[in-house]
């Protein structure tokens, strides 16, 4: 039975003879819910001909019609004062393929349904927030759809003096660029992410990984003998002493392999040069043949101590995690990445939440997944899916270590085809490839099966990986190639016919590469194309 609407926002009774003061209940704390104004009054929406309809409505005289399009998800928001610490219900009836209902920053959920469908979305507020946006919205290309009689039920708050005192966390942001966000604010200032934090890196960033364990056909290449055009420098590899024990080792190239090694003292000194110049040098976990399981609470605790002292004996400024082949992946049944339960998931967030807490601020944090465990996670998930159960499982690592992330680099070679935003398959092999798989990290995506958003990371944390020769992994593609895909992010030209559902990205980070070995072993095409290009950017 709903509470009975009141028009004041604060009740008055007389308890054992003190006048106590509080909170009034209302029925609805949303304007209009029902657009029974005839217009979008108290609702900010996108999307051309979006607006007020008198057919087909679940109930009065007036429903939203909202018209996504191929670039806008046709979003309207609306943003309510409310109480911390506090449940709330937002429901709302809606129509239309792929239609979201949610709260900013929050928990969301969708429906696909030619008939009106209801959808509720219980929350509680965050200790001291005084504020939420509420957004309702559909999906790229798929049409028009329908909303009416949204309702936010619980306790009102006090209304917010000025914008500057909301903590709703991007109540500003403009709809009309925000695929991503839960997925309802602008992709640049995701409201799930925090504020770039200082790292000490440039706007653009050059990232390669050096072979400083092995060969690997290239050659070994010393720590000292590296340019200073690499910005991030992973050394390759740490990798468990078993697949479960979680114990990691970095152990240096033998001189049997690696004739001109360096010793410890000098690559020790080489490193701090390399800091002295800004760069970034960090220890990369995993790799094609270093799988890590952390399946129990023991494992990861070794994890965290045996990483810990590899940083510490060579005064590293983080780490890199290249989780390969089976490292991770998701049980039966685990279908809400926010809240993921497998526990090599589980105990991997944890261990690198201790590590971040451990040195900081300035702990470099990078991660380079393949496209099979993040964007194949809009087509299929393994918790939910009956096939390979390590589709998409970076996805719930990435989403709670987004506050502490800082550059992922997705893997984008050794792929397959994966279904991008537009709803087309993107092959290796062109700039529309990077170009695809970018703009879904930058946009955010329905996660399959679990009717989640993922919601975009911000534009300084993302980069993507390509092999710095043909040599060096399938999909290696011209230099030229990589500049049209950047130039489409970075500024919005050259798209060729995908369209950017993200938004142009000028802080985009950079370029990751496998290998600076490989690199060295071509007389440096990469770094020598790719350095002056991304000097060149704004």
């Amino acid at each position: 039975m709903k509470r009975i609407a009141i028009a004041v926002g604060a009740a008055a009774m007389l308890v054992a003879g003190v006048l106590v003061t509080t909170n009034a209940y209302a029925a609805n704390l949303l304007t209009n819910p029902g657009f029974e104004s005839g217009n979008l009054s108290g609702w900010s929406c996108t999307g051309s001909g979006s607006g007020a309809v008198s057919s087909p409505v679940h109930s009065g005289s007036y429903a939203l019609n909202g018209n996504a399009t191929a670039s806008d998800t046709a979003q309207c928001t609306q943003t309510v004062s409310v109480q911390p610490s506090t449940a709330y219900t937002l429901t709302g009836w809606v129509r239309g393929s792929n239609v979201y209902l949610g709260v900013t920053g929050g928990a969301s959920t969708w429906t696909t349904s030619s008939t009106y469908t209801k959808l509720t979305v219980p929350f509680t507020t965050a200790a001291g927030q005084t504020s939420i946006q509420v957004y309702l919205h559909g999906w790229y290309g798929t049409g028009a759809y329908n909303a009416d009689d949204i309702s936010l039920d619980g306790p009102g708050g006090q209304p917010t003096q000025s914008p500057s005192r909301t903590t709703s966390p991007s109540a500003s942001a403009s709809p009309s660029r925000s695929p991503s966000s839960s997925p309802s604010t602008s992709p640049s200032t995701s409201p799930s992410t925090s504020q770039p934090p200082v790292t000490g890196l440039p706007k653009h960033a050059l990232i390669g990984y050096l072979h400083a364990s092995f060969a690997n056909g290239s050659g070994y290449v010393r720590m000292a003998d590296v340019p200073a055009a690499w910005d991030i420098i992973n050394l390759s590899f740490g990798e468990p002493t078993s697949v479960t024990s979680g114990d990691i080792r970095f152990n240096r190239c033998p001189a049997s392999e690696c004739p001109s090694v360096e010793s410890d003292a000098d690559f020790t000194a080489a490193i701090r040069a390399k800091q002295a110049q800004g760069k970034k040098v960090l220890i990369s976990i995993g790799g094609q043949n270093g799988q890590v399981q952390l399946t129990t609470t023991a494992a990861r605790d070794k994890f965290v101590s045996s990483v810990a002292a590899i940083i510490d004996r060579y005064g590293l400024d983080g780490l890199d995690i290249d989780f390969e082949g089976h490292s991770l992946y998701l049980n039966p049944g685990d279908s809400d990445f926010r809240n993921p339960t497998t526990p090599v998931i589980v105990n991997l967030i944890a261990a690198l939440k201790t590590l971040k807490a451990r040195y900081g601020t300035k702990f470099v944090l990078t991660m380079a997944p393949e496209t099979f465990f993040v964007q194949l996670g809009y087509q299929f998930y393994g918790g939910t899916s009956a096939g390979d159960n390590r589709a998409g499982s970076y996805l719930p690592v990435i989403h709670a270590l987004r506050d502490s992330l800082t550059v992922l680099h997705v893997q984008d070679y050794n792929s397959g085809p994966i279904w991008g935003l537009d709803n087309q398959y993107h092959t290796m092999g062109g700039a529309d490839f990077h170009i695809a798989m970018t703009d879904m990290l930058k946009a955010g995506f329905p996660v399959a099966n679990i009717g989640q958003t993922f919601p975009g990371l911000r534009a300084d944390q993302i980069a993507f990986g390509v092999p710095a020769a043909v040599s060096a992994g399938n999909g290696h593609v011209a230099p030229a190639v990589v500049q049209a895909a950047v130039n489409c992010l970075v500024k919005g030209t050259g798209c060729g016919s995908y369209t950017l559902r993200g938004g142009t990205s000028p802080a985009f980070r950079g370029l990751m590469t496998w290998s600076i070995n490989w690199d060295r072993y071509y007389n440096w095409e990469f770094m020598n194309a790719q350095r002056p290009f991304l000097n060149s950017l704004p």
